[in-house]
């Protein structure tokens, strides 16, 4: 997890450019990862709504982020 632990501390830069950098490349590392679990849920037999649960988000949010990957 180096690269999300470098991104972190940069996030924190005093250089508004740095940061707000760091914190776009975060959104896209996250993105990634919930799409992996999500994956690997599904893969698993998990039904929408238990993944939606975990995330905190509806059924129906979940379903259209995810539905089609």
């Amino acid at each position: 997890m180096t690269e999300a632990t470098d991104l972190a501390a940069r996030a924190g830069d005093r250089d508004p450019r740095v940061g707000l950098r760091a914190v776009v490349a975060l959104r896209r590392l996250l993105e990634r990862l919930e799409a992996v679990q999500v994956r690997s849920a599904r893969q698993q037999g998990w039904s929408w709504q238990e993944i939606a649960t975990e995330l905190g988000v509806s059924r129906q949010a979940v379903h259209k982020k995810h539905g089609r990957q």
